[in-house]
């Protein structure tokens, strides 16, 4: 049995998951306590809960095909200030030297409260001497006690040669160096310089964790090179992580969402996974998880990161009470209190229960409550108590508790408030969802998100006492994802090569955007991706003239599907009909690749208190496994085969595209092949979409069937 292991390195615990590589079953999960006092910090956590997995669930060295870990090392560095002060080198020549000099001179960052990066300047003038000056500024960084040096310089993006040579010297003189050029491609040479100061604040630290742990893997006897999370959903090597180690901030909620899209397949969705402080909070749209750029201490940088919108509530939230109602619900839990949950006691040990008012932390408000025993025992009123006395907790799911220990507990609150325990509960759990969801719908609003299409899907140990009970509020569907309580280690696991290509172009042509495309496919390749498995979105960012290619793909022996299972027709129509929310006689196949089915139904949408009626035929594409892939209100649907697909795809387009008061407004369009769907829905003009559409089929036999699918935009 071949064997993929996924690591998480938690501040608390450092959990590890193994999964078959044919089935993508759990074999078995180990947790341990994270190592930070360790001389050889997390890495030793690393090693102790890989060796115990290993032990316990009899994997042999050479079955081990696939292993990540996923880190809070480097955002606990920055919130933590455990960083070293950065020396940046800006190089120039003339009146555009003066400029870069002045963007570069960002000063000292405040990365959180109280935590401060210092940055030193030094601007060296571009002539035959160059290396001299660098190296006297390199003498001057050194006495000032800087750590990494930043090379900068504009337009470097264009031509790195010159930063280049300055790390090449400063690695020389013993400095980790980084440069603006390798963090991105962008144009702003004042962010670029900014993220890549943050990146070169933690690069020692990192660079001695990932040495030490990449050791200790290859003495394990594995073969299989060691990746590590990125913040974007994606992984990446060693060598990346020591160039790049800013890309492992916030991997932790981009690790969750890569395995519910790996086991869920996910079309449109939100996703929240909640632990037992806080639940973070993200969105899925058409397959593809949302990213941003990230802001660290409130400052913008170009890293791209999951958008993850993060809420103090949780399945451990605390209860604030007023004088005659319950006043709020968290952002304390029982694990900054220090108490067990009431739900989670035996209902024996609750005797003669009373109300007493606590501060979990100095400063806090003093009437958040827990309840005291007779015997002296404290505990927790929280929101999963709640939710397993309302019933949304089921038996066998991870936040199942003892309903009994948790109405216990909840009698004196019911009584001073003069109500029933339900009633107590449901209050709690309408003051809990209500935080969340203003999240969600605020997500729901930014990406355009049709709500009847979407659903919520829950993660992590607490999920079952947010999302269900949320899901009913919202009239929205649910999933809870399989394996909930590890899905941020199986999403390490799981997680493919992911690399993003962005450039600043005015006016891309053709040429342009599919050089940027290239660039993203090299680079994800030679990342680790199987050639192969590759699958490439661009997108062209008008307002701000970027062009992106966001290129991903699987490791070897990783383009299997999980837990692949074939259905029928009359399983597509069902699972259709209940997206759609329509009958099977409404509901038809009306195109297929074989692997891929497009459905059309018929729906009527009732509007202004049912006096109108909207008809309307929305489009699901429907894959072999039953999982919904793409999902559209309106569309068209053709035929062609990818010999003829670019002048089909020309036709239909001029018969598709309207003019407006704005120029020619382009319809969304989707290519389905034989085994995968291609967007092209972020392509701002008829041209860019059949040259893309030219390179999605390149290679592919003449002869196969490519559909094409083309809505009005966002619909």
């Amino acid at each position: 049995m071949k064997v993929r292991i996924g690591i998480d390195v938690g501040g608390t615990f450092t959990d590890a998951v193994a999964i078959d590589n044919d089935t993508y079953e759990l074999i078995g999960t180990v947790k341990l306590p994270t190592t930070h006092n360790a001389k050889e910090g997390v890495a030793k956590g690393i090693v102790d809960v890989l060796k115990k997995l290993m032990e316990d669930f009899n994997i042999k060295p050479e079955d081990v095909l696939f292993i990540a870990h996923g880190t809070t090392q480097a955002t606990n560095a920055l919130l933590e200030g455990d960083v070293v002060p950065v020396g940046i080198i800006t190089a120039g020549k003339g009146i555009e030297g003066i400029k870069a000099r002045k963007d570069t001179e960002i000063g000292d960052i405040e990365l959180a409260p109280g935590k401060i990066l210092k940055t030193f300047n030094e601007y060296v003038e571009i002539d035959e001497n160059l290396d001299s000056k660098i190296e006297d500024v390199l003498r001057k960084l050194a006495f000032k006690g800087v750590g990494t040096i930043v090379a900068a310089q504009a337009f470097s993006v264009d031509d790195p040669t010159v930063e280049k040579r300055i790390m090449e010297l400063a690695e020389k003189n013993g400095f980790p160096a980084t440069a603006t050029h390798e963090i991105t491609k962008l144009y702003g040479l004042k962010i670029r310089t900014r993220t890549a100061a943050i990146n070169g604040c933690i690069m020692p630290k990192m660079i001695e964790t990932a040495n030490m742990t990449e050791e200790s893997v290859k003495k394990a006897g594995i073969k299989a090179q060691l990746m590590i999370m990125r913040c974007d959903g994606g992984v990446m090597d060693i060598a990346e992580v020591k160039k790049r180690p800013v890309l492992t901030i916030l991997s932790g909620p981009a690790a969750g969402v890569a395995g519910a899209l790996m086991y869920e397949k996910i079309s449109d969705g939100i996703f929240l996974e909640v632990g037992g402080t806080s639940t973070d909070i993200s969105a899925i749209k058409n397959g593809k998880v949302v990213v941003d750029y990230a802001e660290i201490g409130g400052h913008k940088t170009y890293i791209n990161s999951l958008d993850v919108r993060t809420v103090g509530i949780a399945g451990g939230s605390m209860v604030r009470l007023g004088e005659k109602d319950i006043e709020d619900v968290g952002p304390r839990s029982a694990h900054i209190a220090g108490l067990p949950y009431a739900v989670y006691s035996d209902p024996e040990e609750i005797v003669e229960p009373q109300v007493v008012y606590i501060k979990p932390k100095e400063g806090d408000p003093d009437n958040y409550i827990a309840i005291k025993s007779k015997n002296g025992k404290m505990y927790a009123v929280t929101v999963s108590c709640a939710a397993n006395i309302l019933g949304y907790v089921k038996p066998g799911d991870y936040a199942h508790g003892n309903v009994e220990a948790a109405r216990r507990a909840f009698e004196p609150i019911a009584k001073k408030l003069n109500k029933t325990v339900e009633e107590v509960a449901k209050r709690i759990m309408d003051i809990a969802c209500n935080k969340v969801g203003k999240v969600v719908e605020q997500l729901l609003l930014e990406y355009e998100m049709d709500k009847d299409m979407t659903v919520l899907v829950g993660g992590g140990g607490g999920c079952t006492s947010i999302v269900p009970y949320l899901a009913e509020t919202m009239k929205m569907k649910y999933k809870i994802a399989k394996n909930a309580q590890v899905i941020s280690t199986i999403g390490v696991a799981l997680a493919m090569v992911r690399e993003t290509v962005e450039r600043t172009i005015p006016n891309p042509t053709e040429k342009d955007i599919l050089a940027v495309r290239n660039e993203a496919r090299e680079a994800v390749i030679k990342a680790g991706a199987l050639e192969s498995t590759v699958e490439i979105f661009v997108e062209v960012d008008v307002q701000r003239n970027i062009v992106r290619a966001i290129a991903t793909g699987t490791t070897e022996l990783r383009s299997k599907d999980v837990l692949k299972r074939n259905v029928t027709e009359e399983d597509i129509i069902r699972v259709a009909c209940d997206s759609l929310r329509a009958n099977p006689s409404d509901v038809r196949i009306i195109a297929s690749t074989g692997y891929m089915h497009v459905v059309k139904g018929k729906v009527e949408q009732k509007r202004f208190f049912g006096i109108l009626t909207k008809r309307m035929e929305p489009i699901r594409v429907i894959d072999q496994e039953g999982v919904i892939r793409l999902q559209r209100n309106n569309g068209k649907v053709y035929e062609a085969t990818a010999g003829n697909l670019e002048s089909t795809l020309e036709q239909v387009l001029d018969q598709t595209i309207s003019y407006g008061d704005g120029g020619a407004e382009i319809p969304d369009c989707f290519l389905v092949l034989s085994n995968r769907l291609v967007d092209l829905s972020s392509l701002i003009d008829k041209q860019q979409i059949v040259s893309l559409a030219r390179a999605e089929v390149n290679g592919v036999s003449a002869n196969e069937k490519v559909i094409i699918i083309l809505s009005k935009r966002g619909s």
